[in-house]
Parts: C-alpha cells; structure tokens; sequence
C-alpha cells in the first residue's frame, strides 16, 4: 500500500475555521467544506475566531481579509501567537500586491481573491493537508532519530568532566581533528556528537563509523564508495560515508582497528580532502570535520607497526581525554537517575533508588563504564514493579560489593589485572559464552580474544 493510499484509508480530515463577515459564505462553507472531508466552525469577526483558537486547536483557519475590528492579516498574526503549527489561507476581494506581501511575511500558506472557486479551494485544502503530514512525519523522523542517537548532553559535574566540557567549548567552534581518548563504554561517541552539536557545523550531517566492525575487505568501499562493477557484487554505485558526511562531520570510532593498508589512503583523504571511488579514476572533494576516537594506545601500536605515526599526528591535532567511570563515582547517581528516567516516567521528586542500591552501584569498580551502568540500570527498571530501585532489583553481586572486596583482598593491582577480572566474571556469568561476554562488556568478539590471548601470553612468559 502507498503512502497515498495509506492516508486515504487513515484520513480523517482537517479541523478548519472560517472567518467572515459575509453571512451567506459562511452559510454556504458551512456546508461546502464538510463535502471535502473536513470539520468547521464559522466565525463572523476576527475577534470571535481568536477566541475559538483559544479554546481549541484548529489545523487550518481560512479568513477575509477586509472585516471590521480586526482584519485578516491582524487575525493572523495574532493565531500564531497563540498557535504556531496553525496553517493560515487569507483570501479578499480587493486584492493588492502590498496586502500579498504582508500575507506572506505572516506565512500565509495561501493568498486567494474572491471569489474562489470550491474546487480551487479544495485544491488548496488537499495541499494544506499534505503539508501537515509531511511534517507530523518530519517530526516522527527527527525523534526516531534522536532515539536511535541518544542523548547528546554531557551527565555529570565532576571535575573530571568539568574539564572535558571545557576542552569541547574550546575546540567545537574550529574545524580541528580531534582525538577523544577513553576506555571502552566510557563516552566517546556522546563527546563527539557533543562537539558536532556545538560547532559550525550542526546543521550538516554526522556520520559514526566503528572501524573495528566493517569488514576489512569492505572498509574502502563504506568509506569512499564505490562505482557499478568495481567489485565482485557490486551492482550498483554506492556513495561513501567520507560523501555522506560533506559539510558536517564524519566520526571514526575505534580508529586503532583500522587496517595499516586503509590507514594510509586516510591519511592522504585527510590532508587533501579527495577520495576517489573505488572503480573510478574522478576526484571528489569533500568538506567534512574529522573526529576519531580509540580506546587503544597508539603510542604503543606505532611502537609495535601497528599504526602509522604520521596518521597518529595528523588525528591527535586536539585530544580529550575521557575519564572513566571509576574516576568520577561522583556523577552516579545523577548519571543512573538520568539513565532509569530514559527507561520509566519519573517525576524529579520521586526517590528513584534506596540509599541501600545507591550505595551498591557506587560500591562497584564498573570495568565497562557508563555503558556497564546503562545495562544495569535498564535490568533493574525492567525487573523493579515500582520505584525506588532497591538492591534485589540489580544483578546478582552488586548488594555484596563482590569485586571491590575480591581487588581489596588481593592488595595492589594493575589496570590490566582489572581488565581481566571483568572479562573472567563476565565468562563466568556466560558459562563460557564469548560473544555473550563480549557483548555485556562492551567490546567486539575480536577485542575479546585479543585480551584473552594476551594474558595467556604474560601467564606463559612469567
């Protein structure tokens, strides 16, 4: 069914007013405008149609220009005031190009002189409707996409994050590269739609890529796209993600994980703004902001061959570091207040956790960050049947500060023991399952292994 035919069959019509001080138009509107599925109420001044809209929203409000008291143009200007999304038809028998002007300068949708005819008023009516619709689904778009972004607001006022607004209000407003550094699950990607948000840029695109998890045969073809026939498969072209990202911003999240033979055609991308279509010999400029981030030192990888220093350089022109959860434990509880918030209606006044579940969340380590609270609070507001949280409602082990007493006991410990702790307890609560472990921690399959694998390798070694 189309999109034309689904309204048909869904329509219900406009909630029109009609104002004039002709008594036979209104008559015969009365009677017209319901023939073209529509409701009306008929004014005979513009005083009485500013009163209707203030007792109840209209769709749309068709009214003569030349009426005693108030005239069309005032009466317009006035419903606005009162209701913005009104859509507002002016029509008149004296037409002039002055009152034209004035019609549209108060966003007139339509100018008409009398008389008019009813099926160039339904016409227009049938417009009028359209319009509404494209933007009821403009407006659905825009808060589907939200949803799917998340919030872009910085949570906390430690001053770990003090210092981390402050590094995004300075550097926002440049076109610098910058680098966000940071645990895994720890808020990169929320620091990098927050210096998107907050740069010259705003009204362009931003395009979030995860380099670790495009295909590595793949990855040249998402980033610059590629031509009909370039490769095996390819039947049609394709725009790159450097395209889709013109004039705005293109973020590249878990940069680390690129391929050392995909770094280097970035690196050129970057300092020359070009790509070329895989399968084409053209040139594309494009005017994209670059904002990359990795939970991986690149220090260590240029060291080992892993990742190229000049990329290393050209990247890290503005670095943030973001702190991990562990180390701002005071943004919490307004961190897991306004995370219960996103998943069940609360008023600011309820008691959203007892003092008991508050002491247990800031009791734990969090190994994964804020996206390790995300889940657990999401667990916790799924399982409570009514607020506050209380401890019985988060995942075993929180109320008994198990891994806080488990590091305690074992005295000094390092930041890759703590890694490993996380990984052994998250195996554990999977029996074994990896891609489930990997999946509650935060990180790819890939990610996990290489972890694994590395700790094996010190055990032998020692």
């Amino acid at each position: 069914m189309s999109v034309s035919q689904q309204r048909k069959k869904n329509k219900r019509g406009m909630n029109i007013l009609f104002a004039d001080d002709e008594r036979s138009l209104r008559e015969i509107m009365r009677l017209e405008i319901p023939r073209m599925g529509h409701q009306i109420e008929v004014c005979a001044d513009g005083q009485e149609a500013i009163e209707a809209i203030k007792r109840k929203p209209f769709d749309c409000m068709i009214v003569d220009l030349d009426m005693p008291g108030m005239n069309g143009i005032d009466v317009v200007a006035a419903a606005q005031q009162l209701r913005p999304e009104i859509e507002a038809i002016i029509y008149t028998g004296k037409p002039s190009q002055e009152t034209a002007i004035e019609a549209l300068r108060h966003h007139a949708f339509e100018y008409l002189t009398k008389p008019c005819r009813l099926a160039e008023l339904a016409a227009i009516l049938g417009r009028v409707d359209e319009r509404r619709y494209f933007k009821k689904q403009m407006s659905a778009l825009e808060y589907r996409l939200k949803q799917v972004e998340g919030d872009s607001e910085l949570i906390g006022s430690s001053t770990a994050m003090d210092q981390v607004k402050r590094l995004i209000d300075k550097v926002a407003p440049t076109d610098s590269t910058v680098l966000i550094r940071g645990e895994t699950g720890c808020g990169k990607e929320l620091v990098a739609r927050a210096v998107h948000q907050a740069s010259l840029r705003s009204d362009g695109p931003l395009v979030s890529i995860n380099c670790g998890a495009l295909p590595e045969n793949l990855i040249e073809s998402e980033l610059f796209g590629h031509c009909k026939g370039a490769f095996t498969g390819a039947d049609q072209a394709r725009t790159g993600l450097f395209e889709v990202a013109d004039e705005g911003t293109i973020f590249l999240d878990e940069i680390g994980e690129l391929p050392i033979a995909m770094q280097a055609k970035l690196l050129r991308v970057l300092e020359s703004g070009e790509i070329r279509r895989l399968g084409d010999n053209r040139i594309v400029h494009v005017n994209a902001r670059i904002i990359c981030a990795t939970h991986r030192n690149l220090e260590d990888m240029v060291e080992a061959g892993e990742f190229r220093e000049d990329l290393m350089f050209r990247v890290n022109t503005f670095e943030i570091n973001v702190p991990p959860l562990r180390n701002r434990i005071e943004d919490l509880p307004i961190l897991a207040s306004h995370l219960l918030q996103r998943h069940r209606y609360a008023n600011s006044e309820d008691q959203l956790f007892t003092p008991a579940a508050m002491e247990a969340l800031k009791a734990h380590l969090w190994p994964g960050n804020v996206r390790e609270l995300a889940n657990v609070v999401e667990h916790a507001a799924v399982l409570c049947d009514s607020l506050p949280i209380d401890t019985s409602d988060l995942p075993t082990g929180f109320s008994k500060r198990q891994l806080r007493k488990e590091i305690r006991d074992s005295g000094p410990i390092t930041l890759r023991d703590l890694e490993m702790i996380a990984i052994q307890r998250a195996l554990e609560r999977h029996e074994g399952n990896k891609p489930a472990a990997a999946e509650e921690l935060g990180v790819s399959l890939k990610t996990l292994y290489n972890k694994i694998n590395a700790s094996e390798e010190r055990q032998k070694a020692a």
